[in-house]
Order: structure tokens, then sequence, then C-alpha cells
């Protein structure tokens, strides 16, 4: 007999099923709550509400597991590429070798943007943040690929994704080259996908070379940041997709999720705060001690994690990126020796160690974006371009399932019934 459980309300009882997933999350399906009882569950920020059933990522924080479509992410950093990823979280399996030339081939057909969407872009004054802009050149896109994508066709999903993924790298660059009055670079299909992106960021003249440590670096992290389950910013796309608003503009509203300093923008403050501590003077050992003190209000940022209570796995891996990096380049630089100094501190203190406050991958890829010279405002850029797959997935999931339109309900604490009151008498 399956599981169910039981709700009580009123001396009446209702009965529910609970459902399993294959890794053995466990939840109980409410859908027929409101309608049998009257009651709706109430769940702020949604931390014990599964929106939906999907086979795309798993997350287990507890353990510190993180896996697309069943793979393990270390596998996949260490022996896949990005281009790859994009395709295992898109079409559920890792291609073969002809399905990798073929998506290849497809992504280097649209491996360019209408001269007009340069022309918006020109439109921007140079103090608009990248994030902003990247958000309405991706809902842009809308006006130069108006055909509505079927999801329900897999050549038209297929084509779309890659329409959108091969444009987005452009984008994301030209953002950056926009911002510091750059000249713009025209993408190029013999670097690969994130050599081509480095290229159109990086550019200045034909002295140019591009650096395979960095690009493998850059790859890595893309990989790390493709997919992370519900969260905020695929919360968002799935929510504006359900009304079935279009593959560009729901996309466009993730991104917005992302901009967010609770989101993607953490790494970014973690840049700040190394930058704020080196500006104070005072050394490290004064922010440790003020992070201990449960009565001050500072808090290390890119430490811990609100999903992982045990340490990020993505970290793991990218903390060697960060190393190769560093050791690379022999950058000098005083906020990147803070960096080192806190990491080393927080992985030897038993007050982190017994707290589970590790380095998490924000705070590594900070740390990579920095060495770059990829300054803060376009860390979150970065963070999207990684994220792409996983929105796109996301959206065709939730599409080709056919979950209904997202409407949460709420628990009305207004004023009661009241009747309207004359002008004159107010």
């Amino acid at each position: 007999m399956a599981d169910t459980a039981k709700v009580i309300y009123k001396g009446q009882e209702y009965e529910y099923p609970v459902v399993e997933g294959t890794m053995g999350d466990i939840g109980v399906d409410i859908k027929r709550l409101r309608g049998d009882s009257g009651l709706i569950t109430l769940d702020p920020g949604y931390k014990n509400t599964g929106s939906t059933e999907s086979a795309i990522t798993f997350l287990d924080g507890e353990e510190g597991k993180l896996m697309y479509r069943g793979y393990p992410i270390e596998q996949l950093a260490e022996k896949s590429s990005f281009v790859e990823v994009m395709y295992l979280l898109l079409e559920g399996e890792l291609p073969n070798e002809t399905e990798l030339a073929r998506w290849k081939k497809t992504l280097n057909e649209y491996n360019f943007v209408h001269d007009r969407v340069g022309k918006i872009l020109n439109a921007f004054p140079s103090e608009a943040h990248p994030m902003g802009v990247l958000a309405t050149l991706t809902s842009a896109l809308t006006a130069f690929n108006p055909k509505a994508v079927d999801p329900s066709k897999d050549a038209d999903m297929y084509h779309a994704a890659a329409r959108l993924i091969a444009k987005f790298d452009i984008l994301a660059a030209w953002t950056y080259r926009k911002k510091y009055d750059l000249p713009l670079i025209e993408p190029s299909n013999d670097l690969g996908y994130v050599g081509n992106f480095y290229q159109m960021m990086f550019k200045k003249d034909d002295s140019f070379e591009v650096n395979q440590t960095i690009v493998d670096a850059l790859d890595k992290l893309f990989i790390l940041h493709a997919d992370h389950e519900q969260n905020c910013s695929a919360s968002a796309v799935r929510l504006v997709g359900s009304s079935h608003t279009g593959l560009f503009s729901s996309i466009s509203a993730g991104i917005s999720a992302l901009w967010g300093p609770l989101h993607g923008g953490a790494n970014q403050a973690v840049i700040e705060m190394l930058e704020m501590i080196k500006n104070d003077g005072g050394g490290m050992q004064k922010w440790i001690d003020k992070a201990k003190d449960k009565d001050d209000n500072f808090r290390l940022m890119g430490f811990g994690h609100r999903v992982y209570k045990n340490m990020d796995p993505r970290a793991r891996i990218i903390k060697k990126a960060a190393d190769d990096v560093l050791g690379q380049l022999g950058i000098e630089d005083e906020v990147l020796d803070l960096a080192r100094t806190l990491e080393e501190v927080a992985l030897k203190d038993e007050y982190f160690i017994e707290r589970k406050l590790y380095p998490n991958v924000d705070f590594y890829s900070g740390i990579i974006y920095r060495a770059l010279g990829i300054p803060k405002e376009m860390f979150t850029v970065m963070f999207a371009l990684g994220r792409l797959p996983g929105w796109i997935a996301q959206w065709k999931e939730m599409r080709q399932t056919n979950q209904p339109i997202g409407r949460p309900r709420q628990i009305y604490t207004g004023h009661t019934l009241r009747d309207y009151v004359e002008m004159s008498d107010r």
C-alpha cells in the first residue's frame, strides 16, 4: 500500500498521496487540498514547496551532491565540455560524435546577430548596467525571431535553443565592450563556443592570443553554473513561461531574476567585501573576528550556501581552476591575496568547519573573474551565460509536460469589508 499523509482540520480527515523521486526525495501531493478542505499551505519563499516534478537536475544539499540528468557534476567538469553539457541538459543524453558535430554546426549557423541589434545596443548610455542591457537585448531578439516556438516539435525546439545560445554569447560580450567603449568584435566559428566568447570580450588588437588555461577555466565555470534545480531565476523562467510567453521573453525574466544580489550577484559581493577589507586597512583577522561575533552584522560573502549544508561540490572543482589561472597569470593583487588568506583560514578554522562555512562557487568564480580583469558588474553576465542552457531546459520541460499556469495563493491580512468614505468626510 502506497504511503499517504493526513491532514486533520475541524475534526475532518483528509488523505493525500506521498510522491517519491528517483533519488529518494519525498513530497506530499496536495493539489486537491483547497478543493477538499478550503485550506491552502503558507510557505513564504516556497522553501518547503515543490512546484514541479523535473528530470533535469538533482541537488542534495545535505550530502553536497549535484547531478545533471544523472551525471555527477564532478565527472562532467572533468571529462565534458560546456557545449556537450548544453546538449545534455536540453536533450536528456550526452551527444555521440555525430550528434555533437551536428549541434556545433547548428550553433555556428546561428552565430550572428542582426545589425539592428547593434543599433539597439548603441542606444544605451555607457553607465547602463550590463545585466539590464542583456535582459533588454534578449527580449528584443523576439522581434528578430517572431515565429513562436512549438515545444512539442523537436526540430523547432532544437533550433530555437541553438539560436538563442549562439546569439547570447555575442550579446554578453558586446554589453561589456559597449560599457567600456570598445569596438564590437564579430563572432568567429574557429575557436569553439567559449573561445569565441573569450575573444569577443578581450581582443584589443592583432596581438591577442587565446589563452587555453583561461578558456578551460571559463568552460568549467559555465558547466558548474549551467543549472541548479528550481532556484529563483529558473522558477522565474518557468512562471513567466507558464502563461505561454515565448522563450526569449521568458529567458529575459530569468536574467532579471539572476541580477539580484541575493542570487547571481553573490560573486560580485565577494569582491566588494574583499575591497572593503583592503580599504579598511585593519587586516583580515579583524574581519574574521567580526564574522564570528554573533552580535555583529558583518557576514562573510562567498561562504556557506543557502542549499548546501556541506561543502558546495562546485567549489571543490573550481578551486583548482582558480589556482591554475592565478598561477599562470602571476597577478599581483592585494585583493586576491586577501582572498587566499581568507580561504586558508576558513578551511582550517574550527569555527568555520563546525558551521560548514566553506568557500562556495561564488567565492572562487569571483576570484577568477577578478584575475581575468572582468569588472564586477559583468560577473552576473558571466553567470547568465553559463545558466542559459539550464533555463532553456527548464522552460522546455515545463511546456512539454503541459504544466498549468503558475498562480500562487495567499493569506489575506488587509482590512475587512468597509464602506467607501466620501471626500468631504475623510
